[in-house]
Formats: C-alpha cells, structure tokens, sequence
C-alpha cells in the first residue's frame, strides 16, 4: 500500500469515517454509505467475489491494494481483510493515489 494513502486512510479512521469487516462494509455499500472499499491482496476467493460483486451492482469503487496487516496497520488495527471508507473527499484521495 501507497504510505500517502496508508496516512489518509488512517486520517479517515480517526475522523470515523472508515467501517471495517466484511459484513460491515456489504451494508455500507447497500446502504450508500460507502464510497470506496478497500480489499487486501490476500482475501479469500469467496470474500473477494462477495465484496467485488456488491460494489459493482451499486456502483461503489472496489481497489485491492496490500495485504491484510498493511491495511490493519494504516487504520491501526490487526489484519482486515475489507475496509471501506465513508467519507466523499478522502475517498477521492485515496482512490486517486491508488490509480
């Protein structure tokens, strides 16, 4: 993961604007809440299929970027798996770092 983007995602989690866990982030995403979701490298095949598909279907951009601790580390947290964050403008950020 981009450190320039490891640092907006760990700002967005201190402004509560990041939800984590998978089922967390599939209601975020149905609910319109989420803007961008996040998934590790090393998701299994099902989770990533889940979460990729519920992102299309709603229209919510789906990047996969560093492993599961690189993405628990940025927010300060043990290994994730999916991180989605809530926030319009970081989510603009990061995703423009990413691409």
């Amino acid at each position: 993961m981009i450190p320039k983007a490891a640092q907006l995602l760990g700002l967005a989690m201190r402004a509560r604007k990041v939800v984590t866990g998978e089922e967390q982030v599939i209601t975020a995403v149905r609910n319109g809440q989420a803007h961008i979701v996040l998934l590790a490298v090393d998701a299994s095949e099902n989770t990533a299929k889940k979460v990729k598909d519920k992102c299309s279907y709603y229209g919510v951009s789906c990047v996969t970027t560093g492993d599961r601790h690189s993405l628990g580390h940025a927010i300060g947290k043990d290994g994730r798996v999916t991180v989605a964050v809530t926030d319009g403008k970081l989510a603009e950020s990061i995703q423009r770092l990413l691409t």
